[in-house]
């Protein structure tokens, strides 16, 4: 009946009553956010500092690295070894003036850095980030390597490139022998670092000997086509020393095989002849002269 009598006012109080328990839903749920978000924070910053703690101890460590091998590499005179060695005129050719020390304490700089990074990602929970780092450090040793393969090449193909310019430095074209033997040692040492990093190895390898087999081929058509003069003579004078030492040989081995067998024919004469007969003793027999024989034999 009331329901009857009063139907907007019912409708109207039901409608408040579903507003006010939608709203204290809503209520709730914004605290609730609202807490998991301050406990979220709340776990967040003490993994933020700590994170920060590890980066500032870790740049520290790093500088100090740093430093003591800029220092060390000074005392062992890193730099005056490059330059005997042939680097840093390589450097110098190319255009930059590096200090191959200095590069180095800062490389040993970064790769502590990378790692204090990694460690300061995990600590914050970044995984990520702590993945990249992860990946970045364990590519670190590959360079390293790489760096080294390729200054050993330079070191090496200057050593190269002095030994044959002591050989052959007085003959025509020596200079250029000398400067492709120092270019193949270095063009190797790159290769073979570029392997070490593992960009594109098939690639790599596969240009490595396709590069290999047409200087190859460039230089034998060159002595072959160039030289084909110079060859035949090498080659004729080569064949006449072996066949003239080979007849020599042949002459000395007859010679002895004749000497032998005239050693061998004169013994076996000594041994057939006949033993020669002892001499027979001959008894003397006194001569008794007298004193008147002895006078008329007198003129």
């Amino acid at each position: 009946m009331l329901q009857q009598q009063f139907p907007d006012s019912l409708q109207f109080a039901a409608a408040a009553t579903q507003t006010d328990s939608g709203q204290a839903a809503l209520t709730s749920t914004f605290t609730e956010r609202l807490e998991q978000s301050f406990a979220l924070l709340g776990e967040f910053v003490p993994a933020l500092f700590g994170a920060l703690v590890i980066l500032f101890a870790g740049y520290l460590v790093a500088k100090v690295i740093e430093k003591g091998t800029a220092r060390l590499l000074r005392r062992m005179h890193f730099n005056q070894l490059l330059e005997r060695g042939g680097v840093m005129q390589a450097v110098e050719r190319s255009g930059s003036h590096l200090n191959p020390a200095k590069v180095i304490a800062n490389l040993l700089f970064w790769c502590v850095m990378f790692a204090v990074l990694l460690v300061a990602a995990n600590a914050i929970g970044l995984e990520s980030l702590a993945n990249v780092f992860s990946e970045l450090v364990s590519y670190i040793p590959s360079v390293i390597a790489a760096i080294v393969i390729i200054i050993l090449g330079i070191v090496l193909g200057g050593f190269v490139g002095g030994l044959i310019m002591a050989s052959a430095g007085g003959l025509h074209g020596g200079p250029w022998l000398a400067r492709t033997g120092r270019a193949g040692v270095i063009v190797l040492a790159v290769f073979m670092a570029l392997q070490e990093l593992g960009i594109a190895t098939d690639i790599v390898t596969t240009a490595f000997a396709i590069l290999f087999g047409a200087v190859a081929l460039a230089l034998s058509l060159s002595f072959g086509l160039g030289n084909r003069e110079l060859a035949a003579e090498v080659t004729r004078e080569w064949y006449q020393r072996y066949q003239a030492e080979r007849r020599a040989i042949d002459a000395e081995a007859a010679a002895d095989a004749a000497e032998e067998l005239a050693e061998e024919t004169s013994e076996d004469e000594t041994a057939e002849m006949p033993m020669p007969q002892p001499p027979v003793a001959v008894a003397k027999t006194p001569v008794t002269v007298s004193a008147r024989q002895f006078e008329e034999s007198k003129p």
